[in-house]
């Protein structure tokens, strides 16, 4: 019998369309503020929402019964339905044209632009590339191009063996340690609606996926790298590119660094055991 991946072209979904209207409202920034530990910056209506903040909004909506054992929605719709168990939001690139006022209406306007199935070491591979527009009014604020890769299984996860010491950052870089605790990523989880377990079921993750841990989101660590650029950087920043390379779980602390170099500041998220997992360009206007 020939399995679904066979049988479904997810060419198809090449060109589909999703168009989503929400409102920047103040209540997710002010508890992205909190989730951050930051107390000092102030934003009201009207403001410029931070970049990469716009992930507060155009949230999921599938219903309960309409979700997957993993916690994600049933697969199809918007984006193809493919049959590989995991899915990892791999890298975007960004560019901010004009700010997104807090307290706007906004629209988002997604297309998928290609689908490329692929064999990697791990086995099975599917690339998914999304393209979003994202709209105050009329005015096209921010564009991202979004990598979405959907990946076999794979056997068990070993912890990274942690280092006496990580290496000196860089002089003049900025950094930040973080200690992801599992209530940090359910906060995370919270204000973007996230429901796939490997962030919050720990039974699950270790027992049924084979990690040592829970996994830290993406786009968690995309944010916590933007969020050095937003407290240090006088400029704003006016394209942000980054590539996921290695999970990092919650087993130990990681570091968050930037380093700074004229019109742009390198990016990196490096595990206990001196991996990087995350590694991301901002280039400042």
């Amino acid at each position: 019998m020939k399995s679904e991946a066979a049988t479904v072209d997810y060419r198809e979904w090449i060109g589909r369309e999703e168009i989503v209207a929400d409102a920047a409202t103040i209540g997710p920034v002010r508890r992205l503020l909190a989730m951050l530990d930051d107390s000092e910056t102030l934003l009201q209506p009207g403001d410029a929402l931070p970049p990469l903040w716009h992930w507060l909004y155009f949230l999921p909506e599938a219903p309960q019964s309409q979700l997957g054992h993993d916690g994600h929605e049933e697969r199809g719709g918007f984006l193809p339905p493919v049959a590989l168990p995991r899915r990892m939001f791999a890298g975007t690139m960004m560019t901010f044209h004009e700010p997104l006022p807090i307290g706007a209406a906004i629209r988002r306007v997604g297309r998928v632009v290609d689908v490329a199935e692929k064999s990697g070491r791990s086995g099975a591979l599917v690339f998914v590339t999304v393209e979003y527009e994202i709209f105050a009014g009329e005015r096209l604020c921010v564009e991202e191009r979004q990598s979405i890769v959907y990946r076999d299984a794979g056997g068990p996860v070993e912890a990274p063996k942690a280092l006496r010491s990580l290496p000196a950052p860089p002089t003049g870089a900025w950094v930040r340690e973080i200690a992801p605790d599992p209530v940090l990523l359910f906060r995370y989880c919270a204000l973007t609606f996230n429901g796939h377990r490997i962030h919050y079921d720990r039974p699950y993750v270790t027992e049924e996926e084979g990690y040592p841990g829970l996994i830290v989101q993406g786009p968690l660590l995309a944010t916590l790298l933007m969020d050095l650029v937003r407290r240090n950087a006088e400029r704003p920043v006016r394209r942000f590119e980054f590539r996921a390379r290695a999970p990092i779980f919650d087993t130990a602390p990681f570091r968050v660094l930037g380093v700074p170099k004229g019109e742009t500041v390198e990016l990196t998220a490096e595990r206990c055991d001196g991996e990087v997992a995350m590694s991301a360009e901002a280039v400042l206007g």
